[in-house]
């Protein structure tokens, strides 16, 4: 069957389903301080302003900067949901950002997450084993489940490439969600050829992941287009691409699956992704 078949019979699936749309965010400002209670009450109302009613942010770190001790209060004041993330790297540190996210739901309840993410491309970077990062997924949900908090999703993000290797399906049998990234630019492609690529990188990740547990839902956690940094390939960085990626991909994605794009502001960086400029200000039309 073609792509372009693929997609419709999905669309048609999940047409009037509503899916969490939002933007990755880091927790650190462009000067490398971590960000206050009031940087993340700025963030989260200019996600808000943004045109097309975004609602959620995905944060990498529990700990990390007092990640959620600062970002918590003030997604609850602006009405923005968390997708958290729990760093795995080792165990003093995992620990720590257990603490920290149980520390939060004791303060704050648990309405405010969408879902919590074990770790962050840790099979991509060959951190861990699949058996252990299985573990430390059942792990947390355990700690959500004995404070009243069972019903919160707890999965883990990775690339695409991690998803469809064998020796991971450990992982998506213990998630309760499978968060995927994919991004052309990386994959050298051409602009033009972006959607396809994207696209069949979404498809090959569900594939497996409904073959190994059928039924559990594929998010977009991480996606993007450069609009400024090194040429990879045929992959060039601008704000066209950006604009083009944007209109082409988020806007389909939008409608057919939780997706958090990559990523809000990262004008500081090489290759640069973000979406605003050092003033908050789109780089280009981000309506769909």
């Amino acid at each position: 069957m073609r792509l372009s078949s693929v997609l419709s019979l999905s669309c048609l699936a999940v047409s009037t389903q509503a899916y969490w749309k939002g933007f990755n965010l880091p927790g650190n400002l462009p000067s490398g301080a971590c960000k206050g209670v009031n940087d993340w009450k700025k963030d989260f109302a200019v996600v808000k302003s943004l045109p097309g009613t975004f609602n959620s942010v995905r944060l990498y770190a529990s700990s990390d900067c007092n990640t959620l001790a600062n970002a918590v209060p003030a997604a609850t004041a602006s009405g923005v949901k968390v997708l958290v993330g729990v760093w795995t790297e080792d165990d003093a540190h995992f620990n720590a950002e257990k603490q920290a996210l149980l520390a939060a739901v004791k303060q704050y309840g648990h309405d405010w997450i969408v879902s919590v993410s074990v770790g962050s491309e840790d099979l991509y970077r060959k951190d861990t084993s699949a058996e252990v990062l299985a573990n430390k997924i059942n792990d947390v949900r355990g700690m959500l489940w004995s404070v009243g908090a069972g019903n919160i999703q707890v999965g883990h993000v990775d690339t695409w490439t991690a998803w469809v290797d064998p020796k991971n399906n450990a992982v998506i049998k213990a998630c309760d969600f499978v968060g995927t990234d994919g991004y052309p630019y990386f994959q050298d492609s051409a602009r033009q050829d972006s959607y396809n690529v994207f696209w069949q990188s979404v498809e090959a990740t569900r594939s497996v992941v409904n073959q190994v547990k059928p039924g559990t839902w594929v998010w977009i956690t991480e996606t993007g287009w450069p609009v400024r940094g090194p040429t990879k390939g045929q992959a060039v960085a601008s704000v066209a691409g950006a604009a083009a990626y944007w209109k082409s991909v988020a806007c389909s994605a939008f409608s057919q699956a939780h997706t958090f794009w990559y990523i809000l502001q990262d004008y500081h960086q090489s290759p640069s992704f973000g979406v605003v400029d050092e003033n908050f200000k789109p780089l280009f039309d981000l309506k769909c």
